[in-house]
């Protein structure tokens, strides 16, 4: 036979850094779960939920990092509106959760939640409508993000908007339904978001067992999300993205119609961003207007940096790292997080072009030379400080 399946020859293709992630994310998926409910809480190996939510959580980013670095990395598209996305994703999940609630709300409304009934509000907005089936909710969580995506897209790319301009405009857009969620009169909690979740599918969110099972279905996520992005990269419509990354003009007057290729990788980039969205807010129990913030968006940009551009694992990579180090600086310095952040950028940007990614795949004697960094600091500090 010549086709013995197509999945694992494609996965025994991946590059090896691709093959790592998907064995970490094969054995975390099986392991972590384990530990956690396998083993007693005075066991040495038992991981506690907190770290199996705070790791799922991490996940939901890495999915996030690699659709920016879908876009970015092969098809030169740098957006710093993904955090649009992906709060669109988890309003969704949100509001599937929130009619969930029903009657057990605060004031025991079946159908409102308790921030409408606070509110004075007296029926239900028509675009709640449907969420109280998971199916209908699932669908919104790719529909929407990616039919904003469709629609800015097809505009912008339409317009040859590129470069910096796009970037621009992509953060004018976030920072726009930030502004548009903060109003109460929007129907979606305001500034307070949703929250007080109670369940998911029947299941105690705040179970071990359902914090465990999103953490699976994180990794899940991500795998699917990295395996989708590989295929596409290396079929024949990922080699037109990284000709238009490399050279829009010309790939467009060789005949082809570049905009509906952007248009199409950038809304597959938005829909999975929605669903790294989507299971970020059941296992941190909120979604608020800040995750629009433009700050957001620049982060994530940050990540697939630091992790190695164009490398789709070095994005998870990067996107993981980088949250590991916020958990645990914003905790011992906070004061300091964002000058390491800063600095970490931009060592990696002058030294490391590549990312982490990059650098992990260099042999013992291509190593980066650093001693430029030292003439940096000597022109910065005095004589004899260094």
């Amino acid at each position: 036979m010549e086709h013995r399946g197509i999945l694992l020859p494609f996965i025994l293709k991946t590059p090896m850094g691709g093959r790592i992630l998907l064995g970490l994310l094969a054995a975390a998926a099986i392991g972590v779960p384990l530990l956690n409910l396998g083993l007693p809480v005075e066991s040495p190996f038992h991981v506690p939920t907190y770290i199996v939510a705070l790791v799922g959580k991490y996940l939901c980013f890495a999915l996030l990092a690699i659709s920016v670095d879908l876009i970015w990395g092969y098809c030169g598209i740098l957006s710093l509106g993904h955090g649009a996305f992906f709060a669109l994703g988890g309003y969704a999940m949100g509001m599937h959760l929130m009619r969930e609630i029903g009657d057990r709300g605060v004031y025991k409304n079946p159908l409102l939640p308790d921030f409408m009934v606070f509110l004075n509000w007296k029926e239900l907005p028509w675009y709640w409508h449907g969420f109280d089936m998971f199916p209908f909710a699932m669908l919104m969580v790719v529909f929407v993000p990616g039919l904003l995506a469709l629609v800015f897209g097809f505009l912008a790319f339409r317009s040859r908007v590129t470069g910096v301009y796009l970037s621009i405009i992509t953060q004018a857009m976030t920072f726009a339904l930030l502004l548009a969620f903060f109003r109460n009169d929007m129907g979606f909690g305001g500034n307070n978001g949703l929250t007080d979740f109670k369940d998911l599918l029947g299941f105690n969110l705040q179970a071990d067992s359902t914090r465990a099972a999103l953490f699976v279905a994180s990794c899940i996520a991500l795998a699917g999300g990295y395996l989708l992005s590989l295929f596409i990269v290396r079929s024949k419509f990922g080699r037109v993205l990284v000709a238009i990354r490399d050279a829009e003009s010309r790939t467009r007057f060789l005949g082809y119609r570049v905009e509906h290729y952007k248009l199409f990788v950038f809304v597959v980039s938005a829909m999975m961003a929605g669903v790294a969205g989507a299971l970020y807010v059941p296992q941190v129990g909120i979604i608020n207007p800040s995750e629009f913030a433009p700050a957001n968006s620049i982060e994530i940009v940050v990540w697939v940096a630091l992790g190695g551009r164009g490398t789709l694992h070095g994005a998870a990579l990067g996107a993981i790292l980088v949250n590991w180090a916020k958990t645990y600086l914003t905790g011992a310095a906070p004061e300091f997080w964002l000058f390491f952040l800063g600095g970490l950028f931009i060592i990696v940007t002058i030294f490391l072009p590549k990312g982490i990614a990059g650098l992990l795949s260099r042999t013992p004697g291509s190593l980066p030379d650093f001693s430029k960094l030292k003439m940096i600091f000597a022109k910065i500090f005095p004589k004899g400080v260094l």
